[in-house]
């Protein structure tokens, strides 16, 4: 059945009538296209991307195009996000050492906020980072920028030894260490990072659905209504708490691409 199929069935389903619930499902990640250019298709979420990476360039554009002294509003709401990644995280995890990788930091931890966002703006609803192919890519570009600064500051034997052998631990324990913390650094920290911010986004945006659902579907009696107003209650609740939890996972996001990057500027022991 599709969403399209789904959404006229629902419209006419409501408790004690004779038809079941109809719980979020794949359906509820899964788009057709809405236009194609060059032979690329373009569906939803890919739409919400690429406005909302407008979005972000058009907003400090505005505020840093033609910066005053004494900044005005605009100017001054960027200035105030720019320096809580420059100095809540760059600094505060890397030191000025991480001066080089503020722009990559303030990007990363923008975007993945505009991704989730966009499960609480009207219309669009839907969180970007709850398809795992966009938590997926972000990963592998903090990935691949991890790899090339340990091996750039450390160089290839340094490198291997920078990721595979932490120091100041008895010689016979890195036995066991050192295949482990080969795994975790070259697998696990890329798989993790995708996975956090997939898994999060996608129940906070499933738990969102089914209190939705369930306060149309409960409607239509007495009984019902008073379900329905408890279940849109929670839908509330769970908006706000999405609103936390959205901000949240950008910055652990960025947080920890920090702390590898950090990792990686350290010499080799």
């Amino acid at each position: 059945m599709s969403s399209d199929q789904l959404l006229a069935f629902e419209v006419d389903c409501h408790l004690f009538k004779d038809c079941g619930f109809q719980a979020p499902s794949v359906w509820s990640f899964l788009f057709d296209p809405i236009f194609e250019v060059g032979g690329v298709e373009f569906n939803k979420p890919m739409l919400l991307a690429l406005i909302g990476t407008a979005a972000i360039l058009t907003f400090f554009w505005m505020a840093f195009s033609k910066p005053k002294v004494v900044p005005g509003k605009l100017q001054m709401v960027a200035e105030a996000l720019y320096e809580f990644v420059r100095r809540g995280i760059a600094r505060e995890v890397m030191g000025k050492k991480g001066d080089p990788f503020i722009p990559l930091l303030v990007s990363l931890f923008f975007f993945v906020w505009m991704l989730n966002l966009w499960a609480i703006i009207p219309i669009a609803q839907f969180p970007v980072s709850s398809v795992i192919a966009y938590p997926a890519g972000l990963a592998v570009v903090v990935w691949i920028t991890y790899m090339t600064v340990t091996f750039k500051t450390n160089g290839f034997v340094g490198g291997i030894r920078n990721l595979c052998v932490p120091g100041g631990l008895p010689k016979p324990i890195y036995v066991l260490l050192t295949p482990i913390e080969f795994i975790s650094n070259i697998f696990v920290r890329p798989f993790t990072l995708a996975v956090r911010l997939f898994a999060n986004m996608f129940a906070g945006h499933i738990l969102i659905l089914i209190f939705t659902i369930a306060t149309w579907y409960m409607l239509g009696t007495f009984l019902g209504t008073l379900y329905a107003t408890a279940s849109f209650a929670m839908t509330v609740v769970l908006t706000v708490f999405e609103l936390f939890i959205q901000a949240l996972q950008a910055y652990v996001f960025t947080v920890l691409t920090a702390t590898y990057l950090s990792q990686a500027l350290e010499e080799a022991h």
